[in-house]
């Protein structure tokens, strides 16, 4: 009811309507003016310089008048001087800057600029400029999306950061704008397709942009310093990924298509495209619009020359790197994954995790288990993964046929004697594979606790395995006869 009521009140056909209305004469002397001195704006390609010079004349102007004038004279020169500064870029066939509408800004792309990250990159395009760095992590440090029906976790981010100072302010800096978060979001769905399966490479990945100096474009900028920094961190993504945005100015059927917009074009333009893509295709897009007359024609124009444009841009971020670096940062987790059984995940755990904290505890790495018994191991230490990867083996080993093992008897019985020879694995070595020889007791050859070795003959259908002392002696034996013989040979050999 409070909607409806709310509803009504606003499109109530006989409610006052207050309209800004502009005395003619004062619009009249404003235009002139701006038309007579903006002539001077192509003395001033630089931002701030042209900022400052746009101050000066509307100060110089609004000097003239009465303060109680000023209010609604300023009013006036602001909406004049936008449509002064839309038809000098639409009828002067030139920019403020000074180029072309398909023209793009001096790019530079350099990679590597901090020492301790695990990977960085700088992007500039023109007044644009965006230092982009990787941070590799572990499973654990998954973003966790507390969803509002599921708990789920996110494996690759892009923290996108505004600070004041790169628009020439000041002012506190507080917590991510709304701006801010969906410019990550952009930038994140366009890089998101290249990254590589978590099985290919096992990292959680997290790009923090931070935007030095912006004069339109920033997000694309961070796509551009994003990809830059995924290959000098080494991460395996098979193509660069860059960005562009496109404007438009339209007055009735005339328009101007812009490549690379920057400041006025953004402000006072018609339509904020932006497109990010590999050479291939489109990644990622987002297009800000503020009139509704945009045909068909014009955004397939507009499509057409960001493509353009952005294979100029992507040959150049392959000129500073063409491919991931081969190996990773010294400074990045090292990970090691291993797969075992996963009906021996509970021995490697152990009771109320006794096992796995005694390894965590005496190598120093992190372990995680996941489904379907991959076990990955984490440390800046490769050699301590190496080791704990060793201990998991020897707990979660099976058994292979053919092989000798050093084992411990536990229980004897009267047709043979049970044989631990594997941290939770035990076999039968039966009465009569226990010597070469005729064994009429077991307690004649061995007793609990002995240490023996044994080979693995069999499994049964059961599962059971059997073992023989028996073979593991005669294959020793056998060992030894061929060593001897080796070196009969060499020193026969040596003699002749």
């Amino acid at each position: 009811k409070k909607m409806a009521s709310i509803l009504k009140d606003v499109t109530n056909p006989n409610k006052e309507k207050v309209e800004f209305v502009i005395n003619e004469e004062f619009r009249k002397l404003v235009s002139e003016y701006i038309e007579e001195n903006l002539k001077e704006v192509w003395k001033y390609p630089e931002k701030q310089k042209r900022k400052e010079f746009y101050k000066n004349l509307k100060e110089k102007f609004l000097s003239q008048f009465e303060e109680e004038k000023k209010k609604e004279i300023e009013n006036i020169y602001e909406y004049v001087f936008e449509n002064k500064i839309r038809n000098l870029i639409l009828n002067s066939q030139k920019r403020l800057d000074g180029r072309d509408y398909k023209e793009i800004r001096p790019i530079e792309c350099r990679i590597g600029l901090l020492p301790r990250t695990h990977g960085s990159a700088l992007f500039t395009r023109g007044q644009t400029q965006c230092l982009a760095s990787v941070t590799l992590g572990t499973t654990m440090d998954q973003q966790i999306i507390d969803g509002l029906y599921e708990e789920t976790t996110k494996r690759f981010m892009v923290h996108y950061n505004f600070p004041p100072f790169s628009v020439g302010e000041v002012s506190p800096l507080k917590a991510p704008t709304r701006r801010e978060i969906g410019h990550g979001n952009l930038a994140e769905r366009s890089l998101l397709h290249l990254i590589p399966p978590e099985n290919v490479f096992p990292y959680t990945i997290r790009i923090v942009a931070n935007i030095l100096e912006s004069n339109g474009s920033s997000s694309m900028a961070t796509v551009c310093a994003g990809s830059l920094s995924l290959m000098d961190a080494g991460v395996p993504v098979k193509k660069h990924v860059g960005g562009v945005s496109v404007g438009l100015i339209k007055e009735g059927e005339k328009y101007v298509i812009l490549t690379d917009i920057a400041g006025e074009e953004d402000h006072y333009g018609d339509m904020d495209l932006k497109i990010a893509g590999t050479k291939d295709g489109i990644t990622g897009f987002q297009m800000d619009v503020k009139i509704t007359d945009l045909t068909l024609e014009i955004l397939s124009k507009a499509v057409y020359q960001s493509k353009e444009a952005r294979e100029i841009i992507l040959d150049k971020m392959y000129q500073t790197i063409s491919s991931p670096k081969p190996d990773i940062s010294p400074y990045a987790p090292k990970i090691l994954t291993i797969n075992i059984n996963p009906e021996k995940v509970g021995l490697v755990i152990g009771t109320g995790g006794k096992t796995i904290k005694k390894i965590i505890e005496e190598t120093g790495v992190k372990i995680d288990i996941l489904e379907e018994g991959e076990i990955r191991i984490y440390s800046d230490n490769i050699e301590a993964c190496k080791k704990a990867a060793e201990e998991i083996k020897k707990i979660a080993e099976e058994p292979e046929i053919g092989q000798i093992y050093e084992g411990v008897v536990t229980k004897i019985f009267p047709f043979g004697a049970i044989v631990r020879f594997l941290p939770s694995q035990e076999g039968l070595v039966h009465i009569s594979e226990l010597a070469p020889f005729r064994v009429k007791r077991v307690e004649d050859v061995v007793k609990v606790g002995s240490s023996i070795k044994v080979k693995v003959i069999g499994i049964d259908s059961q599962g059971k395995v059997l073992l023989s002392r028996k073979q593991a002696i005669e294959n020793e034996k056998k060992g030894e006869e061929n060593g001897k013989s080796n070196k009969d040979n060499k020193r026969n050999k040596f003699i002749q």
